[in-house]
């Protein structure tokens, strides 16, 4: 039955309230970032796509990225790929995905008020056909955004990627990790060549920008078990994927949080931690990946820690009617932003 006394004071509260007009502070907070002040709010199919629909700032390297605490940064490179070619295409992608936040409901965050954010756009690439030279720019990129006290959050690529930025990211001191994928990533180099998507983290340990004893990986499974030796004689945790549902999401992350501690850590995600049936987008799947909700909930769970930097990689949207794939990667992508923010807002307070 309908309470009337009820519905008059909700009459007399909502009745002439627009879109935009909200009561309580918070949710105040993620309206005023949304609305205008004729209560207007942007179309999310119009305009030019950014990532999150941040800002886009091009030419933020041209003022040593001056103002940012956070840049959101394409690389658009796949030389590195042992299987299907493709997430060259993965920051286009990502960029095309509309209405993914501002707020994030779990953690009760609107990053996009607590930091200054932008896309900058992608890294300059000297050739699209020297995978060595590819790495170069993107150590000597992400470098001058590290220098000018920047955290970069990626988009790839191929995981080859993540290599280059830890050697920016760590190179004054080596960071922990927790990587999500179906694979270690820690195998030696192929046919000549050691930037491959198979192998990054092995170079990063052995260059000694990530510290193995603070590095966990989570999802892991296939046929491929027999390369990853390098994770286990190094020290890094190994969750498998079928381990995640027997252990439970809650101790999944209570691992995680032991292995890194209280030092630096860089986020690693590639979408083939997920089963095909939730990312088919990608370059190498593995069916019995984790599920959208528990790739979720596990990095939610991860507010707190220190990150100093993060990536999404290995989107192919051409393997992908549905676009499912990119949308993960967004969303991962905004969970990510939402981590960095706090580990910002934590520094700032005990600065």
């Amino acid at each position: 039955m309908v309470n009337s006394e009820k519905l008059a004071k909700l009459r007399e509260k909502y009745g002439n309230a627009k879109g935009g007009d909200m009561f309580d502070p918070h949710f105040k907070e993620v309206a005023d970032t949304q609305f205008s002040s004729s209560g207007e709010r942007k179309w999310p199919f119009a305009g030019v796509p950014t990532f999150l629909d941040a800002p886009f700032a091009p030419d933020a390297a041209k003022t040593n990225f001056d103002g940012l605490d956070v840049a959101l940064v394409g690389v658009p490179m796949d030389l590195g790929v042992t299987n299907r070619a493709g997430a060259r295409l993965g920051p286009r992608a990502v960029r095309n995905i509309e209405r993914i936040g501002p707020y994030e409901h779990v953690l009760h965050m609107v990053p996009g008020a607590h930091c200054n954010v932008a896309d900058i756009g992608d890294v300059p690439f000297r050739s699209r056909f020297s995978l060595e030279s590819c790495h170069e720019d993107i150590v000597d990129y992400f470098s001058r955004i590290v220098d000018a006290g920047v955290i970069p959050i990626a988009v790839g690529g191929d995981h080859s990627i993540s290599y280059s930025i830890q050697r920016a990211v760590g190179k004054g001191r080596p960071v922990g990790m927790i990587h999500l994928d179906a694979h270690c990533d820690t195998s030696g180099e192929y046919e000549g060549a050691k930037f491959h998507h198979g192998g990054p983290f092995r170079q990063s340990v052995m260059d000694g920008v990530l510290d193995p004893e603070r590095t966990i990986q989570i999802g892991i499974r296939g046929g491929a078990e027999y390369l990853w030796e390098f994770s286990y004689d190094s020290g890094m945790t190994v969750i498998h994927a079928e381990e995640v549902p027997q252990m439970g999401v809650e101790a999944v992350i209570a691992k995680a949080r032991e292995v890194v501690g209280d030092g630096p850590v860089y986020l690693s995600f590639d979408v083939d931690c997920l089963d095909p049936s939730f990312a088919p987008g990608t370059g190498t799947p593995e069916i019995g990946g984790l599920t959208s909700r528990e790739a979720l909930a596990i990095l939610r769970g991860l507010k707190g820690l220190d990150f100093v930097g993060a990536d999404v990689v290995e989107v192919a949207p051409q393997y992908d009617a549905t676009t499912n794939t990119a949308h993960v990667g967004a969303q991962i992508l905004f969970e990510e932003l939402c981590l960095v923010t706090d580990a910002l807002k934590r520094r700032k307070a005990g600065a």
